[in-house]
């Protein structure tokens, strides 16, 4: 049983990932730390964990915890790591998104490795230290890395996703507002979001060439969840490149290809990106749906501590959808 300690747990991943934790059966939570809520039950900002738990939000760290996660917004996980200080053996997971691009991923003396299993789940293995992915880049990475690796992206990228509201946070904010997003679409960041460097990254890691990825994120009136399309110039059969991805994913428990369309309810609440593929003409177009806070954020981090610790790597994330 390994102790795990909490930074930042009031927000939507922070409650997610206390729930998943609360229900691990290698995980303990030692402490969740909070500056605004210390000496609060956890239930009084996460009402969904009623009868679950007994824990209070600490205003204290224990150093000597074997995994500390990191639920900051951004910029702040790197302010607070040069705060504070953590046992050498305590392994660490940033849910922020401070350490992702490899410029930034040597911190004081330790390499983040980038967080998403499908790409580097040897290296997380080994790794001391986690950046998990972001959510919309999660969601596209998964889309377009077989075709990447298969170096049949050189031509342009076009996607567009829409995503929840809690993708913005917990705070409110004009465009989070329930009067306002209710009943309501809009887009935002068009071609300029900030996933867009470490989609990049990973995307171009095989040394194949990449063609420009244009991206369009929606704000969608419903609370979680990513639906993302993404289409570019393709040339082969379609019976190909179904089986370009089924290979790539064959040992991924999370990422599954689907030959009927897919529909964003078969993954909120889980820990899946589900995969479709469909050809027109000379276009490939991949849709691929995520739940933002669990394969987007606190799930994926969970599944990287799995794998950091020798774990089974699906041990507490076999979650089923409700789609009814």
């Amino acid at each position: 049983m390994i102790k795990a300690g909490i930074i930042g747990g009031s927000g939507y991943t922070g409650g997610e990932l206390i729930r998943l934790l609360l229900n691990h059966p290698e995980a303990e939570i030692d402490f969740v730390y909070s500056t605004t809520r210390a000496g609060k039950p956890i239930t009084s900002a996460h009402q969904d964990l009623l009868g679950l738990t007994d824990l209070v939000f600490s205003g204290e760290i224990n150093p000597n915890v074997d995994v500390v996660f990191l639920c900051l917004g951004h910029g702040n996980s790197t302010s607070f790591l040069n705060e504070n200080t953590f046992s050498v053996s305590t392994k660490i997971i940033d849910l922020s998104n401070d350490f992702r691009l490899q410029a930034d991923s040597n911190f004081n003396g330790q390499r983040f490795i980038y967080g998403l299993p499908e790409l580097n789940k040897s290296a997380i293995q080994a790794a001391d230290a986690i950046a998990n992915p972001g959510c919309f880049a999660t969601t596209i990475q998964l889309a377009l890395l077989p075709l990447a690796k298969a170096g049949l992206l050189k031509n342009d990228v076009h996607t567009n996703a829409v995503t929840g509201s809690t993708g913005a946070g917990v705070g409110l904010s004009a465009t989070s507002h329930f009067s306002w997003r209710n009943n309501n679409v809009s887009w935002y960041k068009p071609f300029t979001h900030q996933h867009l460097g470490e989609i990049g990254e990973s995307l171009g890691s095989y040394g194949n060439p990449v063609g420009k990825l244009l991206f369009l994120p929606n704000r969608g009136n419903f609370t979680r969840g990513i639906l993302a399309t993404s289409y570019t110039t393709f040339k082969g059969e379609l019976k190909e490149v179904k089986n370009l991805y089924k290979d790539f994913y064959k040992d991924a428990p999370f990422t599954h290809v689907s030959d009927d369309e897919i529909h964003l309810k078969q993954v909120v609440n889980t820990n899946q990106c589900h995969i479709h593929l469909h050809q027109h003409e000379d276009l490939i177009l991949v849709t691929s749906a995520t739940d933002n806070l669990l394969k987007g954020a606190s799930g994926q981090a969970v599944q990287n501590m799995n794998l950091m610790f020798g774990f089974p790597e699906i041990e507490g994330l076999l979650l089923k959808a409700g789609v009814f």
